[in-house]
């Protein structure tokens, strides 16, 4: 088998173009076996498989929370909408105990599902992958739900640097 080509532009570059497709934001919650609460958010969700459900998403290999999400058995995505910008820089810079003040309610499994998410998939953390400098969480969709008003909820998007929400074509 071929190996790679070497890559002919620098990291900059790389992340330059990366910013350019416009992803949906989520943060991804679940709770150590302490009990505490834990929070990131995510961007490189993704759809896997319908069967049986699947998703991915993708956590740097030097995230302060990459032990509790390699050693849960469950974790929650949540789909972030476009009121939530908020919550989506919370769980991105915050140090601390970024559920403080932050409305969600137990799982099925005791994981966090917060409150005025677009959507949320209840996962079990069915396989990790290291990649680069990542680790790819897959999940098995075990319970998921929609917010009662998603459809005249406009999503949250992340693309070139900054928040946007969708309109129709």
């Amino acid at each position: 088998m071929k190996r790679a080509n070497p890559p002919n532009f620098d990291v900059a570059a790389f992340r330059d173009a990366l910013s350019q497709f416009a992803t949906g934001v989520t943060v991804i919650t679940t709770r150590a076996e302490s009990g505490q609460l834990i929070g990131i958010t995510a961007s490189s969700f993704n759809s896997v498989s319908l069967d049986p459900p699947l998703v991915l998403w993708s956590l740097a290999t030097k995230s302060a929370s990459m032990p509790v999400f390699q050693a849960n058995s469950h974790y929650v995505v949540n789909v972030l909408a476009a009121t939530q910008v908020d919550l989506c820089k919370r769980f991105a810079t915050v140090k601390g105990d970024r559920f403080a003040g932050v409305s969600h309610a137990a799982s099925d499994t005791g994981m966090p599902v917060l409150d005025g998410a677009l959507a949320w998939f209840e996962c079990h953390n069915r396989s990790r992958y290291q990649e680069g400098d990542h680790v790819i969480f897959v999940g098995q969709v075990e319970r998921c739900g929609v917010h009662e008003d998603a459809a005249q909820i406009a999503p949250l998007v992340f693309q070139a640097g900054q928040f946007h929400t969708l309109g129709s074509l």
